[in-house]
């Protein structure tokens, strides 16, 4: 199980997030995003090498509150070939230097992400060690495992994550209220919960396979 080390990062996730998010096609805020963190978790690398969440940041900057879904990991070391997933990097008080990745584009993170889907692993909570997630919640009906992810694809719309056998994985990253149910023709999905800017909590779809 991953530790939660209560310690300072320099500079911060949101703060990394602050500059990252307006360069995402997905993006639709107008200027300089005001982050908070809404809500997420996080899962467990078997190896215990990569730390991996999923953070839901609320923008308040613009009249409509939105919610992104951001998937993240932080290495001890760069990933190599993966310059262009780089968000930042950050001096953790425990660890040391500390280089975030968007998640999408790190295999550990994709790896453990098919094996939330299959039911394989279990989210954890994003602030607590050793305690499940238990607002999180999946499904999968399809025939035998998943491939490994191939290849993952910004657009307008989120992040589509491509199988090996060209089976696709929606990564919704502008959440919506209330939207707790997959889309007709999916045969897998993650649903989780976040914070309202009026204190209120809600919940809605993070991903869905084949739709």
């Amino acid at each position: 199980m991953a530790i939660i080390h209560r310690t300072t990062l320099k500079p911060t996730k949101l703060e990394l997030l602050t500059t990252w998010l307006p360069t995402r096609p997905w993006y639709v805020g107008q200027g300089t995003p005001e982050l908070t963190k809404a809500g997420g978790f996080r899962l467990d690398d078997p190896a215990g090498e990569v730390g991996i969440e999923f953070m839901v940041a609320m923008d308040t900057s613009g009249p409509h509150p939105t919610a992104y879904l951001v998937p993240l990991t932080y290495r001890g070391a760069p990933l190599p070939g993966a310059e262009a997933a780089l968000i930042g990097t950050m001096e953790h008080g425990v660890l040391g230097p500390r280089w975030a990745y968007d998640g999408c584009h790190d295999p550990v993170s994709a790896a453990q992400l098919l094996a939330l889907i299959e039911g394989r692993t279990q989210a954890q909570a994003q602030s607590t060690s050793d305690t499940p997630d238990r607002e999180v919640t999946r499904s999968y009906t399809g025939d035998g495992p998943l491939p490994t992810i191939a290849s993952a694809k910004d657009d307008e719309e989120g992040t589509e994550l491509l199988a090996q056998d060209g089976t696709p994985l929606r990564l919704r990253r502008v959440l919506r209220p209330a939207t707790a149910v997959p889309p007709q023709g999916a045969f897998g999905h993650v649903i989780g919960a976040w914070n309202l800017p009026d204190g209120s909590r809600t919940r809605g779809l993070f991903m869905s396979v084949g739709a």
